[in-house]
């Protein structure tokens, strides 16, 4: 899985530092540092924290490049 956050979209809601703290984290009140490569154990977590944010700046891809959708808390790539 790899993770790509368009820091310029990034707003600082923390969302997804609350849903998935072991890969993104918050530095002060709006700088957001994560884990480009994440480990794949964590894909549910990621994928929560990718679509709770309502900016929606993280894009989250399989090693394919293709995008990875949650749908209904199952991940699935489409």
């Amino acid at each position: 899985m790899r993770l790509v956050v368009d820091l310029n979209r990034c707003e600082g809601y923390a969302q997804c530092a609350f849903l998935a703290p072991d890969v993104f984290t918050m530095h002060g009140d709006e700088a957001l540092m994560y884990d480009p490569m994440p480990d794949d154990a964590l894909c549910e977590h990621v994928l929560r924290a990718a679509e709770a944010c309502p900016v929606r700046p993280i894009t989250v891809e399989g090693l394919n490049g293709a995008p990875i959708m949650a749908e209904a808390g199952v991940s699935r790539v489409g």
